[in-house]
């Protein structure tokens, strides 16, 4: 499956509330805009789309975590746009276990399942990608996301495919819960 189009985006954090942010948090996401081939009819087996997000992973996650230079990723989440003659289902096929691990490889690794979104829209469409810690589900201060505008994406018979990465947790989280220096890192959880 031929890339058309790939988009990026960084976001970076460098104070917030009056409070320097040390070190920022930068936020990063790619996104391959690909021909979606089951626009306009209904197929059983979506396999073939599966199969193909392996090799556009790797692609657009390799840009995703060159974006986030010189921090590392410790966050991570997963999103699709399908254009509006395709189903949800055709994204959701684009995000699956083959996606996710070259999410979790580009990351330098990772336990926890990894957040995702995915909706049908025309041309122009906004998406907010959530964020978790790569390590630990229940690290609350990694609780976050990137908002994108995808300009001119995903037409009709396209799927954007994203992926997205964070160099660290909310600026001034205090909510509690799990910190990162106690991850177990045993089972995606804690």
């Amino acid at each position: 499956m031929e890339i058309k189009r790939i988009l990026t985006f960084v976001d970076e954090v460098r104070s917030l509330a009056g409070r320097r942010t040390e070190p920022p948090l930068r936020k990063s996401a790619a996104v391959a805009v690909v021909h979606n081939p089951f626009a306009g009819k209904y197929v059983e087996d979506l396999s073939p789309l599966v199969k193909a997000s392996e090799a556009i992973g790797r692609e657009i996650c390799a840009v995703a975590v060159a974006l986030l230079a010189p921090y590392r990723p410790v966050s991570y989440g997963k999103a699709a746009v399908v254009g509006i003659a395709g189903e949800q289902e055709h994204g959701n096929a684009m995000l699956t276990t083959v996606y996710g691990n070259v999410m979790r490889e580009a990351a330098g690794g990772g336990k926890a399942w990894i957040s995702s979104f995915t909706k049908i829209a025309a041309p122009g469409a906004t998406i907010d990608v959530p964020l978790a810690h790569k390590d630990a589900l229940y690290v609350r201060s990694h609780y976050d996301g990137i908002s994108l505008t995808l300009h001119d994406a995903p037409l009709p018979d396209e799927i954007a495919v994203i992926c997205a990465y964070g160099s660290r947790g909310r600026p001034n989280h205090r909510v509690g819960g799990l910190s990162a220096q106690d991850i177990k890192g045993t089972d995606g959880l804690i």
